[in-house]
């Protein structure tokens, strides 16, 4: 079993995420592969046998050109491909179960989540097991993440084959 973890990070919170997600998985005697949504393959290879995607949320949802170019001037990091385009890009695998996740600031009653909107546009592009995951709390836009966050995604990395392997 292979799991690959596809990322969008501007301020480098939901890469943090993303590495905690893969030690997780990596714990649990499962391979697996962290790629940012800039260089990751819009083919899924065969022995990928869980996707899971994650990205910051901006403005309610997945990033946007704008969002991204916007955060830039505030010191983020130019990515060019976000999730949301991404997605756009990726070949779906119908078979194939996906999990979402995202970071976002924790803020009562902020609608919108990253995770949220790709796990709809996920399932509008043909990939029939997406499912929303967890959200990650940061402090700020630009971070940092909240304490404990970092441990609670390992966790939930280690706990993503079992869940994966019961809604099967």
């Amino acid at each position: 079993m292979t799991t690959l973890i596809v990322y969008e990070s501007l301020y480098g919170n939901t890469a943090e995420i993303a590495e905690a997600i893969a030690a997780g998985v990596r714990n649990s005697g499962q391979q697996v592969q962290t790629v940012g949504t800039d260089t990751a393959p819009t083919e899924i290879p065969g022995e990928v046998t869980l996707l899971v995607v994650g990205g910051p949320t901006h403005a309610f949802s997945m990033s946007r050109e704008q969002t991204r170019s916007d955060a830039a001037d505030h010191g983020a990091a130019v990515v060019n491909t976000g999730l949301r385009e991404w997605i756009d890009r990726v070949s779906p695998r119908a078979d194939l179960p996906v999990i979402t996740f995202d970071t976002r600031v924790k803020v009562p009653l902020l609608p919108g989540s990253a995770a949220k909107a790709a796990d709809k546009v996920l399932h509008r592009r043909g990939f029939e097991h997406a499912a929303r995951g967890e959200s990650f709390w940061v402090a700020d836009t630009d971070g940092p993440l909240k304490p404990g966050e970092i441990e609670r995604a390992t966790h939930w990395g280690e706990g993503l084959i079992s869940l994966v392997e019961r809604d099967a």
